[in-house]
């Protein structure tokens, strides 16, 4: 079967295909067709942030050019002159995303049905407005080529994204055998959006022990970015800067609620008390080159304490067998590092994604739906109808 993910949670438009056989057997393949994504940071750059409603924008003008790429890339598309019906019924269901109905028809008149057996789309957490134009296209195509659709959680695609071997594009079967892994293992969950840390007790059986009480690791990173003078993201821009940075006794930030004995976090306290030295250095005029990488060395190191002590303490409880860091944060070298130090203190693997599978991108939707469908013996799919966005979804 070939598998359709979509993914529009907050400011990437993604699409890619999978194909899969032997479903029903205990190792299935896994092949990459197509992998496509479009960026919308140049847009949303000017405002130091996601902008829902342009975000919202952006998706409904880019998923149509992006379905037809992939289409291409796998080698589905097929033109036809065929005429379509039942118009009124997908101008209903997109009828919040006019621009995106006008493309839809254009192209869906112009190529015969596709070879595509399924449908997995993102429908939470993130972005309500970006949520719904994703869902809304997945319940269109999933109308016009009467197929399935199956709702994947986001933060679940960022657990399944380690599974992706390297070169993934390359692989006749592009997972790791996710029979080899031990659990319970423990996942660090950490982007712009999100601070989590999940015990995993199996593919599908997740359960969240803490996470942010107000901002998380990524938004944070980008906030004191921005206090630097550094552009949107930020975050990989402090980063770099924290990498010229030297233990500076005069700046030193707090690590707040290292010693809380929970695993909830909170990074609010640390974004304030960055700008108010970044405050006194500007009324001293002492906020040069060397100091501001002082300052992002310092944040980068007190974030990094933060999430280790927690993760320490919960590998410790729990007993886990491997530790997952996902999310946009995983790509930090510098967070990367200390945790790899950390797993090799404590003799466990350390799981990371690919560098361009940290970010959002429908790849790690199609895994993660691929697994729960396969793990659940063929899941039964939502009815179309039934699918909705949710902001703010657990797993």
């Amino acid at each position: 079967m070939n598998i359709l993910a979509i993914e529009t949670s907050c400011d990437e438009t993604a699409i890619s295909i999978i194909s899969t056989s032997n479903i029903d057997h205990q190792s299935p393949n896994f092949k990459v067709l197509s992998d496509v994504v479009i960026s919308q940071i140049d847009i949303h750059k000017e405002y130091g942030g996601v902008f829902p409603a342009l975000a919202k924008r952006e998706h409904a003008k880019n998923l149509v050019p992006l379905l037809e790429q992939s289409l291409k890339n796998a080698d589905l598309y097929i033109k036809s002159t065929e005429t379509l019906e039942n118009k009124n019924e997908f101008e209903h269901i997109l009828e919040r995303e006019p621009e995106l109905y006008n493309h839809f028809i254009e192209l869906l008149e112009n190529i015969k049905k596709p070879s595509i057996d399924m449908i997995m789309v993102t429908h939470g957490p993130g972005l309500a407005p970006a949520l719904w134009v994703g869902v809304n296209f997945a319940k269109a195509l999933a109308r016009i080529w009467n197929i399935p659709v199956l709702p994947v959680n986001h933060m679940e695609g960022h657990i399944a994204s380690i599974l992706l071997k390297e070169n993934y594009l390359k692989q006749e079967d592009a997972l790791l055998n996710i029979q080899d892994f031990k659990f319970p293992i423990l996942s660090l969950l950490i982007s712009g959006g999100h601070t989590q840390l999940v015990l995993v007790r199996d593919w599908g059986d997740y359960e969240i022990i803490g996470e942010t009480i107000d901002d998380a690791v990524g938004e944070a990173f980008d906030k004191v970015a921005r206090m630097l003078g550094m552009d949107y993201p930020g975050g990989p821009k402090v980063s770099k800067a924290a990498l010229n940075g030297k233990e500076n006794e005069s700046i030193n930030l707090p690590r707040p609620m290292i010693n809380s004995g929970d695993y909830r976090f909170s990074f609010s306290g640390l974004k304030t008390a960055t700008r108010y030295l970044i405050d006194d250095l500007k009324k001293e005029k002492t906020l040069d080159k060397q100091n501001t990488s002082d300052i992002s060395r310092e944040f980068e190191h007190a974030v990094t304490e933060v999430l280790i002590k927690k993760t320490q303490k919960a590998i410790e409880e729990f007993d886990v067998k491997g530790l997952i860091i996902a999310g946009g944060v995983s790509a930090n070298i510098f967070i990367a590092e200390s945790f790899r130090s950390l797993c090799s203190e404590y003799d466990i693997p350390l799981y990371l994604p690919e560098k361009k599978l940290c970010g959002d991108n429908a790849l790690m939707i199609a895994t993660a739906g691929f697994i729960n469908y396969w793990k659940n013996n063929n899941i039964a799919i939502s009815e179309v109808k039934h699918i909705t966005a949710v902001g703010n979804l657990k797993l």
